[in-house]
């Protein structure tokens, strides 16, 4: 297992590792991949509709603010795995130890990553790719920049559906393990290539396929 002090970092501003060839191969390979999963996982994705819908009633897609490529904002969605109005009371990090919020089915659809299939849609159109930092709202990235600016290092490139941060620093539930994540995105910036890309997104899907929490 690594730790951040295994990831020296630059001081000045950190430019994309990626050159304009490998950005557009990932770019390509997240559209025909996205497109092709979007197909594939369709049936899935169905029944994990009408089974969200079918508990409590509720609209069973959940779409949520994040901040993405050029510091834009976009829409996030993923399968409803929380009561309705679960952030009534305003912005909340999910309790990874058992979060009350969470609905039978939610608590499934979380622990085998299922709530995150409508991503694929956010990969196909653009506003987030298969590698890269997790997309983050905007009321946590300022509380993040507070204690350490270089975070907006990250608007250079797309956020990811899976990150080489989630798998070493895990789910992030504290304002702390934001902060570790985000300098292990700092140093995915700086060191990405479509091969580090391929490698994180095997990691991630052995991981899921052991039935690993992350």
């Amino acid at each position: 297992m690594k730790t951040i002090e295994d990831l020296p970092l630059h001081e000045g501003f950190i430019k994309d590792g990626m050159n304009g060839f490998e950005r557009f191969t990932k770019r390509s390979f997240d559209i025909l991949v996205s497109f092709l999963c979007l197909i594939a996982f369709s049936p899935l994705m169905l029944l994990c509709y009408f089974r969200i819908k079918h508990e409590d009633g509720g609209p069973a897609i959940f779409s949520q603010e994040r901040i993405g490529l050029n510091g834009k904002p976009f829409h996030i969605y993923k399968f409803r795995s929380m009561r309705v109005n679960a952030e009534a009371d305003g912005p909340q990090l999910f309790d990874s130890d058992g979060d009350p919020r969470l609905t039978k089915t939610g608590k499934f659809l979380r622990a085998h990553h299922l709530d995150e299939l409508p991503q694929f849609w956010n990969v196909f159109i653009g506003d987030m790719a298969f590698v890269g930092p997790r997309p983050e709202r905007k009321y946590f990235i300022d509380k993040i920049m507070e204690a350490d600016p270089r975070y907006e290092y990250l608007y250079q490139i797309r956020p990811g559906v899976t990150s080489y941060a989630t798998l070493y620093n895990g789910y992030t539930d504290t304002i702390e393990k934001m902060l570790r994540r985000l300098h292990y995105d700092l140093y995915y910036l700086e060191h990405r290539s479509f091969l580090f890309d391929c490698k994180v997104l095997w990691l991630t899907f052995w991981r899921i396929v052991k039935g690993d929490q992350f």
